[in-house]
């Protein structure tokens, strides 16, 4: 089988279905419900999550490299928002945002140069190693916040210079849009990405790596710039995290925000960004629905998470394409059967 075809491809009614859904997103602001500012801070959250889910994605669904560890990149940059943060004015958007990216693309770096090496269980331990060393570096350490955390006085500004801000951060319905043309933008470079000779090839590591070597790729490099473009991504989630909710702590960085990046992509479905945002929306969704009926949630999270293995291992997206073909062969009227002679009963 070639590798092309281990690239998922969404059909076009799929395609039609998320192009609405992001339509929807758009026009949620100007819907007019009640309690709009808590629905539109809810979604807001929602969609940095999914930036996250598919930043694991890259490694997990793409590359074949389950990371507990992803969390470390997501909360390094919220640190970083916090860190360069002034207690009396509102830091630039247009170089801490790069800078917080770079931070967490550098650790992703310099951690990823050491876990590529390993394989398997090996791989997905030491990822969790790094990030249990970042977390309590930070939990232990009261000059980096410590337990407590820190927070994020002001919302970055995105004034040029001048007086006037081009964007009002903080404005939930500003940053709601900031948040959803960064959604889309990494969804669309992510989509491009794996259908480029580079993805080609991370979508044959997951296949078989050793046949790639033997035709003269060097894997090790690939792996790595894998690691540390999701490392990348998953610190521009963190940064938007942290200037949304105000706040950083080391549970961010936390084994259990690593496990739900996991979940959120099994769930939406591994391989599919496409997934890895529905994943993350239903996740959320229904962590809200579950918390609300009893307080021991995760039991109702974790049999639902099973249930959805058994019943539909390629995730949502995966169970939306077989309902659509089955569907489609539904729909087309049956093949006569042929005769001997070319009569037809």
């Amino acid at each position: 089988m070639s590798i092309a075809a281990h690239i998922e491809r969404l059909p076009r009614s799929l395609q039609l279905v998320l192009g609405l859904g992001a339509v929807a997103l758009a026009a949620f602001p100007w819907l007019g419900l009640e309690n709009e500012r808590y629905y539109v801070q809810m979604l807001t959250q929602m969609m940095i999550l999914a930036i996250f889910a598919m930043s694991l994605d890259l490694l997990q669904g793409v590359t074949g490299l389950v990371s507990l560890g992803h969390a470390a990149f997501f909360g390094l940059a919220g640190y970083v928002l916090a860190f360069v943060t002034p207690s009396s004015a509102a830091p630039s958007l247009w170089w801490t945002l790069p800078l917080a990216v770079a931070v967490s693309a550098l650790a992703a770096l310099v951690i990823g140069f050491f876990v590529v090496r390993t394989k398997g269980i090996y791989f997905i331990m030491v990822t969790m190693a790094f990030a249990q060393m970042l977390y309590y570096l930070f939990f232990d350490n009261k000059a980096l916040g410590g337990s407590d955390g820190i927070y994020v006085l002001f919302k970055p500004s995105t004034g040029l210079g001048g007086d006037g801000q081009p964007l009002d951060l903080d404005n939930p319905v500003t940053f709601y849009y900031l948040t959803l043309a960064c959604l889309v933008g990494v969804y669309a470079f992510l989509r491009r990405l794996l259908f480029s000779p580079f993805g080609r090839v991370l979508a044959g590591i997951r296949v078989n790596e050793h046949r790639l070597r033997a035709v003269g790729y060097g894997t090790f490099g690939y792996k790595l710039a894998a690691f540390t473009l999701a490392g990348a991504l998953a610190g521009l989630a963190g940064y938007l995290w942290a200037a949304q909710t105000g706040f950083v702590n080391p549970e961010l960085m936390g084994f259990h925000q690593s496990a739900h990046a996991i979940m959120m992509v099994i769930l939406g479905g591994m391989g599919n960004f496409a997934g890895a945002i529905v994943g993350a929306f239903a996740f959320e969704y229904l962590l809200h629905v579950f918390k609300d009926l009893t307080k021991h949630w995760q039991l109702l999270m974790g049999a639902f998470i099973v249930l959805v293995v058994f019943v539909a291992p390629r995730g949502l997206i995966g169970l939306g394409q077989r309902l659509l073909e089955r569907r489609r062969r539904g729909a087309q009227p049956p093949v006569a059967e042929s005769v001997p002679g070319g009569q037809h009963g």
